[in-house]
């Protein structure tokens, strides 16, 4: 085998239909920019959480922590015991400490606001702004960069907190963290004496120690070790110094399904070559049949594969930069990049040299293994068997009957492995075999039987909507059956894409429909308490008891520090009257009989901490001193205010939340504006329907199922170029074809409309046959959990996702129908 030989003969092709050849790198190019870009993005989200997480002051030489487990000392004690001890200079206190924020509704934000105190000293503070200084005054705070983009603000701007007794404060922000908020909870900081009238209850997380010049870190954190002993975390400042709290969770999503993306260009590169060298299949017999043996062959394709991949590699990483901002710019359009704690990414606009190698290395071994398998199977086909051929080779009855035999066994394997699943409910085993099952359909339906099945679809769509669209529609359903092999390679990726997608989402619908539509009655229809914590007035127990009420609860909390036989636990207190009627209101069995010396404890708590049925348990904490009841029964599947112990009398503490249980067909949102308006000098007093609460959990989902459709669009749009490459391929193919239409009077926007139908048929194939078999996975992992329900199909969502991904076949195909429809009918029949 001459090396030169073989290298000019892998070159020949190139220059001669340099379009031809480079055309398996389509999907290679648009799987490597999707890696860049993901790669990319992930490179500008870490910096982002890098450069706003919480660091190690450089002044401190050791921190201090407990470790919260049992018998661990107090940190304020430690701190006292620390104070003057040798070696150490200061004990600087890192604490926090939960405020109110008002929204712009004037009421508080449903959950506190984590503030971070100042310490006073700009080197001791532990958090880098974006913009503006740390707070110097009583009135004056610093914002996340997350929630000064969401409220428009900036330093100078004014914001309202709530005092410790609920009145509104007006503060102005006098700088911006880098580190943004998470999940939709902000974070600032806040001075000391401002923090004290906010809310005086600080809660301190460790303790930074700045050393006496001279004294050795490492000395004074094993002195302290010994000397603190068990429940105490000592650490040195240099080993606490590296970047905290990032999160590389988005990046490593991120890059897994970029590499599912990239698995698809493979699967997609690896039909093209086949398409191609089918095409050359003339070209290659005239080789066999001058002497060329089928080694140099196979190595001159795989050397033209590498070349390609190469040269595709090379633009696709180019091309990261731009597609990386373009996802960024989606995550931020739909708030998913607000709810990881960044926003307004700007990824580099081209890749490193480093990023720029592996994208060219990555990309020419991908589409050499892409070609392997097409190459071989070019090179078996006989010289004069090949010479025959016009158009596509007519598979051999030995081949089709092989490929029936192995797709009936995996279908018979699909069937199996799910009937495993179904077998080992509730167990770890069941999403396994459903798994296996999932794989084992795909390749059968679509793998071994694809070249029946995928024209099938096809000729139905076409069928039915060509009643509506015309005959152009029509003859694009019976065009996929003249390729069936190709037209199943295409539609592959596809389904396994539109699966994995469709599987998600009614997952996520299911899950949500159970949650809202179950059996579950413990949430109230509206529950209303202080988002401080704070005594509930008469006023508010006056509003809560609007015209539409059925029936009221109260709930006396006994607050924090409550302990029981030495274990901090919930407490409260109820009216036992009030109880049963609560409770026959939402339809719950009545609860034992209680009293002011007799309790209900959760079941979560029997048998823990020696709690028992009949047994005397001593709370201590409560305003009156310590009381001892007795265990009588469990608790009542209702909301309680998070009470682990339920006592029976209303005097135990004041009233904390109010639950409430409106009359049938009383609007809950109605019943909560009603409230609301009625306490306009309360903003801490939140008004919480079940209704409000399925919308804010319906929301979370929704920015899940994006986030999810965002990531796997990777792989959609890898899956939709090989429709552009296979119609590329398909109008060369039908030159003749087109321009006999041509010439029996068909217009060119008649050949463009009949190029953009198979492309639509074909984007349709695959999302019927994914979204059917996805629904179908989806069903068989829920019935796996042990919960049999039909599968929730949320219809927007999917119809969004199949909108885009037609949209994309039919920008795929733009080009292969102008170049269609730009032949000429004397030249195209008139060539060979």
């Amino acid at each position: 085998m001459n090396p030169r030989i073989v290298t000019r003969l892998a070159l020949s092709d190139l220059r001669g239909h340099p379009g031809r050849t480079l055309l398996p790198g389509l999907a290679l190019l648009v799987g490597i920019a999707c890696l860049m870009a993901s790669l990319m993005l992930g490179d500008a989200m870490n910096s982002a959480v890098k450069a706003g997480a919480e660091r190690v002051p450089q002044s401190v030489g050791v921190v201090v922590s407990t470790t919260g487990y049992e018998n661990t000392p107090d940190i304020d004690d430690v701190a006292k015991r620390l104070t003057g001890a040798p070696n150490i200079a200061k004990v600087v206190p890192v604490q926090k400490v939960s405020v109110d924020l008002v929204g712009a509704d004037g009421r508080a934000l449903p959950n506190r606001v984590t503030a971070a105190i100042d310490p006073g000293d700009p080197s001791l503070n532990r958090y880098a702004l974006q913009d503006g200084r740390t707070p110097a005054a009583d009135g004056e705070v610093v914002i996340d960069k997350v929630t000064a983009y969401q409220r428009h603000l900036s330093p100078g701007k004014k914001i309202t907190l709530v005092d410790a007794g609920g009145h509104p404060v007006q503060v102005t922000v006098v700088g911006v963290t880098q580190l943004g908020a998470h999940v939709d909870d902000p974070f600032m900081i806040v001075g000391k004496d401002l923090a004290t009238k906010l809310n005086p209850k600080f809660e301190t997380d460790e303790l930074d120690l700045l050393l006496n010049p001279g004294a050795s870190d490492i000395t004074v954190r094993a002195n302290l070790a010994q000397q603190l002993g068990t429940g105490v975390s000592v650490r040195t400042g240099d080993g606490e110094r590296t970047i905290r709290g990032s999160d590389n969770t988005v990046r490593v999503l991120l890059f897994l399904f970029s590499i599912l993306a990239l698995a698809t260009s493979v699967f997609v590169a690896g039909a093209t070559f086949r398409a191609v060298y089918l095409q050359r299949q003339k070209q290659t017999a005239l080789l066999r049949c001058v002497g060329a043996d089928r080694t140099p062959i196979v190595w001159a394709n795989l050397i033209e594969a590498l070349i390609t991949g190469a040269l595709c590699g090379a633009v696709g990483a180019l091309l990261g930069g731009p597609v990386a901002r373009l996802l960024g710019w989606v995550l931020d359009v739909t708030g998913v990049s607000t709810m990881l704690g960044a926003t307004q990414l700007a990824p580099a606009a081209l890749p490193s040299i480093g990023y720029l190698i592996t994208g060219i290395l990555t990309a020419a071994a991908l589409s050499a293994f892409a070609a392997v398998r097409p190459s071989l199977a070019a090179a078996r086909v006989s010289p004069l068997a090949a010479l025959r051929l016009a158009g596509e080779a007519t598979p051999e009855r030995r081949a089709i009957r092989a490929r029936n035999i192995r797709g009936w066994l995996l279908v018979a394997a699909a069937v199996v492995f799910a009937l495993g699943a179904l077998a080992t409910q509730k167990s770890i085993g069941s999403p396994f075999f459903a798994l296996f099952s999932g794989i084992a359909a795909v390749a059968g339906i679509f793998g071994s039987f694809g070249p029946r099945v995928v024209p099938f679809i096809g000729r139905g769509i076409g069928f039915v909507a060509g009643k509506v669209f015309g005959p152009h529609v029509r003859l694009a359903g019976v065009e996929l059956g003249r390729v069936p092999q190709r037209a199943a390679s295409v539609a592959m990726p596809l389904v396994l894409a539109s699966a994995i997608v469709a599987g998600a989402v009614v997952l996520i619908g299911t899950a949500r429909d159970l949650s809202f539509n179950g059996p579950d009655t413990r949430t109230p229809d509206a529950q209303i308490a202080d988002t401080g914590h704070r005594a509930l007035g008469p006023d508010v127990l006056k509003a809560a008891q609007q015209p539409e009420v059925n029936q009221l609860l109260s709930i006396s909390g006994a607050g924090s520090g409550i302990t029981v036989n030495g274990a901090r636990m919930g407490v409260a207190g109820v009216d036992p009257a009030r109880l049963d009627a609560y409770l026959q209101a939402v339809h719950q069995p009545a609860a034992t009989k209680i009293g002011p010396d007799s309790a209900l404890v959760g079941s979560w708590r029997m048998g823990e901490n020696k709690v028992e049925i009949g047994q005397h348990i001593t709370i201590s904490g409560l305003p009156g001193g310590p009381r001892t009841v007795t265990v009588v029964g469990t608790l009542p599947q209702i909301s309680l205010d998070f009470a682990d112990v339920l006592v029976g009398d209303p005097s135990l503490a004041p009233v904390s939340a109010v639950m409430v249980n409106v009359k049938t067909g009383f609007d809950q949102a109605a019943y909560r504006s009603a409230v609301v308006a009625a306490l306009p000098n309360s903003p801490t007093v939140t008004v919480t329907t079940a209704s409000q609460s399925s919308d804010e959990t319906q929301r979370n989902l929704d920015l899940a199922a994006v986030m999810l459709m965002v990531l796997l669009s990777l792989s959609v749009a890898v899956a939709v170029t090989g429709i552009g490459t296979a119609l590329s391929i398909s109008v060369q193919e039908r030159r003749k074809e087109v321009s006999l239409r041509r010439a029996l009077g068909v217009t060119r926007l008649g050949v463009t409309a009949g190029i953009l139908s198979e492309a639509v048929l074909l984007a349709l194939t695959g999302l019927v046959g994914g979204t059917i078999l996805g629904t179908v996975y989806a069903e068989l992992l829920i019935a796996g959990m042990g919960v049999h329900t039909w599968p929730s199909l949320p219809w927007g969502q999917l119809a969004i996702g199949g909108v885009a991904v037609v949209a994309l076949a039919v920008l795929a195909a733009v080009m292969p129908a102008r170049t269609a429809s730009r032949v000429q009918p004397a030249a195209g029949l008139a060539g060979s």
